[in-house]
Parts: C-alpha cells; structure tokens; sequence
C-alpha cells in the first residue's frame, strides 16, 4: 500500500508514541507533552482528511458534501468535546475564534501568497466566492448579538437568559448551515462549478470504502486521545511557556486543527485551483462557525460536559468582525495576486500580536 500521508508528514507519525511516553513517564514536562500532543494530531488530522475524502467520493456528490460538511473539521470537533468535558470553556471557545480567523486570513493568504507567486492574477468564482463571504459575516453577527445583549442588559440577562439565547442562536445557525450546503450541492451548483469539475477528476486517486472507514475510525480515536492529553497539560504549559490561555486556543490549538487543510488548500493554489482554495480555507471556517460551534453549544448541555454559551469576548468578537470585513473586501472582484495574499497575512500576524501580549 502506497503512503498513507504525504511524505512532508510522515516524519510527525512518531510524535504519537512520544506524547503518550511523556504523558506517562515523565508527567511533570507538560510543556513537552504538549508540543509533542499539538505535532501528534497533525499527521491524525490530514489522515482523517483523506479518510473522508474516499469515503464522500464512494457514495455520491450529494452525500459526500455532507460527509464533509460533518467531518471536515472533526479534529478541532474532537479536540473541543475532550476540552469541554475537562472543564477548558475558554480555550475551546478561544480555539474556535482562532479556527475562524485562521481559515480566513491565514490559509487563504498563504494560497493567495504562493499561488500569486507563481501565476501574476488567479481567478476565482465570484459569486460562491460572495455567498461564502456573507455565511461568514452571518456567523460574526451571530457572535455579537448575545454579548451585545448581554453587555447591554447585564440586570435581566441571567444565566439562564444566556444559555437559552444561545441554544436558540445556535440551532438557526445550524439550520442555515444545511441550507447553504443544499444551496451549493443542489440548486447553485453552477457557482462552485469548477471545484466540482476539479474533485472528479481526482476520484481515481481516493481510497477504496472499507479502507476509508477503518481509517476514518482509527484517526478519530487516536485524535481523541491526543487531545486529551493535549487538555490535560495545556494550562501548565501555556504557564511555562508565558503564554495566555486565550493565546493558546486562538493561535497554538487553532492551526494544530487545520494544519492539515492549510497544506492542502495552499498546494491547490500552487496547481492554479483557486476556487478549491477557497472553499477548503472559507468553507472551512463557515463549518466552524455555523455547525461546530452551535454543535458544540447544544452537545454542551445534551451531554455530561462543560456547559458552553455564546458570550465570546469583546477581542474575540472584535476580530471575527474584522476578518468579516477585509475577506469581503478581498473577495469583491474574483481575482487575487500575491500582494493580497500578503495583506491578509499583516491582518493575521497583528491580531496574533495582540492576543499574545494579552494576558
């Protein structure tokens, strides 16, 4: 059987025995045992990737939309459940604000960045590109209702206020969610037809169904567990490493979860598939926030686990709007160059300043 992952990942396969020998033998080193847990789940996560991707192309365009509407993100999925249920709030929810910013300023500028370096203008379909963009600003609106109306009415705003606001918000965004995946895979295929037409041609690529599925399974597991003992030592090692937990969530956990798409969305762009690009780096972050994060809200009382609300924090909130704007802005003509490939990267870099020197 050929390579499982891409050379480039193979070499971070060995991490996975590490962290559990650290996490076991020296239990005392949680700055180690994090890194090693955080380098662990990457080669886990583009595995489950590609696991997923046999898996849609065996049973269907339509079913395999939803297939990776669900598992798409499932690493950042695991790594918050585990997170919750060990009691993280603030770092699930700082992870799920840097899974936001992340996909929308740092992947997409790195594809912007090397595509634009190797062909002087790229286009892009304009119009899924804009109905992407616009899921995205319905998701910051979405986080900044419940802090507003929290912030502005803290007297009648009770817990329990907050929490049914939340449910509420959270189970609209989720219907959204489906209806926007109906809308690309059924009635608007036409604005994302160049990504459809570029994943047939790979089909004879992909993994066979059993092979997905036992794949699919194992990269679940073994993801669940890293993450578990990434939650377990992330505060000391956030401590040791003089970092914020706010830091950790938004930058550190966040590019570990994506690690895998960020490379892959960055290599189609090298092939000149901008259109690809684009719905692995903004497509991603619309799963994030119209389908993880309300799923994570309604799991978050349905289950034994922290219970999660929607009240972010005014920083969080703040950069959310912020990318909101600047992808619009980007995004409004269909075409990109290196340059603003560039400029979302100085967005990305200042905001990862800030939540570094906050603590």
């Amino acid at each position: 059987m050929k390579s499982l992952l891409k050379p480039t990942l193979n070499w971070l396969l060995p991490f996975i025995p590490i962290a559990v020998l650290l996490e076991h033998g020296y239990p005392e080193k949680h700055t180690f045992i994090f890194l090693s847990a955080c380098v662990a789940i990457i080669p886990l996560a583009a595995l489950l990737g590609r696991a997923t991707e046999g898996l849609a192309a065996r049973i269907g365009e339509a079913w395999g939309g939803i297939l990776n509407a669900t598992f798409g993100n499932a690493a950042e999925l695991i790594i918050s459940i585990v997170a919750l249920h060990a009691g993280q709030i603030q770092i699930v929810k700082a992870s799920l604000i840097g899974s936001l910013i992340g996909n929308v300023l740092l992947v997409l500028g790195a594809s912007f960045l090397a595509g634009g370096l190797k062909y002087p203008i790229q286009k892009f379909n304009l119009q899924g590109a804009k109905s992407q963009s616009i899921d995205f600003s319905i998701a910051a609106i979405a986080l900044i209702i419940p802090a507003a109306f929290f912030g502005l009415g803290k007297e009648w705003m009770t817990a329990e206020t907050v929490n049914q606001l939340s449910v509420v918000i959270s189970v609209i965004l989720i219907t959204v969610y489906f209806l926007s995946m109906f809308f690309t895979l059924y009635t608007h295929r036409s604005f994302f037809s160049s990504v459809h037409h570029e994943n047939t041609e790979e089909k004879h690529a992909v993994w066979s169904l059993k092979l997905s599925i036992f794949f699919l399974i194992l990269s679940a597991a073994l993801i669940a567990w890293m993450s578990e003992i990434l939650v377990g030592s992330v505060t000391q090692a956030a401590t040791a490493m003089g970092m914020s937990q706010v830091f950790v969530g938004v930058i550190i956990v966040a590019v570990v979860g994506n690690a895998a798409e960020h490379s892959t969305a960055i290599v189609m762009a090298l092939k000149n598939r901008l259109d690809l690009s684009l719905v692995i780096a903004i497509g991603s972050g619309i799963q994030i926030a119209l389908f993880v994060t309300p799923l994570l809200v309604i799991l978050s009382f349905l289950l034994p686990l922290g219970k999660m609300d929607l009240i972010f924090g005014k920083g969080e909130i703040l950069v959310v709007v912020l990318a909101s704007y600047i992808l619009n802005q980007i995004t409004e003509i269909g075409e990109s160059t290196w340059y603003k490939g560039i400029q979302l990267l100085t967005v990305y870099s200042i905001m990862a300043v800030a939540f570094y020197l906050f603590k």
